[in-house]
């Protein structure tokens, strides 16, 4: 007797081409990925009122104080360093990803899979690049996937603990392409 075998729901399959890197079979991009100036505020010692954090998906900078949903935070260690802050950092469970790069900002055409940092401060300097990893979202299609943002430290000023970004975000479920316009992969 031959067994029977359940077809996949085209969610299953577009769910196991997405975690396999095959994104040529997603549906059409539906937003064009934009890059922005961004300026956050040290989480400790600043007022309350100051963005410290980032949200991808909606492409904005938010006070932690009043949601708990974003991708990143920045602050000032105790070392006096500026950090880029994951989730799993600020007691949100291990959701996003901070990825250094050693590549120019505007070199990077997609976002890699792996070696994000999820659990540590992740040190950043004048001229750093990181590429980030959003916390999953659901999408559209069935699947649930990080967005990908990439970003470069343009300014650090330590006497108003700040730090000025420019971030290219992409919130396309299942591509990570990380240039201006529409993302093909």
């Amino acid at each position: 007797m031959v067994p029977s075998v359940r077809p996949l729901s085209l969610a299953a399959v577009v769910a196991v081409m997405v975690g396999c890197g095959d994104d040529f079979q997603l549906p059409p991009a539906t937003f064009p990925n934009i890059e922005q100036a961004a300026t956050l505020y040290a989480l400790d010692g600043t007022p309350i009122g100051v963005p410290s954090a980032f949200h991808i998906e909606r492409r904005i900078v938010v006070r932690t104080d009043q949601t708990p949903i974003f991708d990143f935070v920045y602050n000032v260690d105790p070392l006096g360093r500026s950090v880029l802050l994951p989730t799993a950092v600020v007691g949100l469970g291990r959701a996003s990803g901070i990825r250094i790069s050693g590549t120019p900002f505007d070199s990077i055409a997609v976002a890699p899979t792996g070696e994000y940092v999820d659990t540590l401060a992740v040190a950043v300097d004048l001229g750093t690049v990181a590429v980030i990893r959003s916390r999953p979202v659901q999408c559209s299609f069935g699947a649930t996937v990080p967005y990908y943002a990439k970003l470069e430290v343009t300014a650090i000023d330590t006497a108003a603990r700040r730090v000025d970004l420019k971030i290219l975000t992409n919130i396309n479920c299942g591509y990570r392409g990380l240039e201006p316009g529409f993302p093909t992969r």
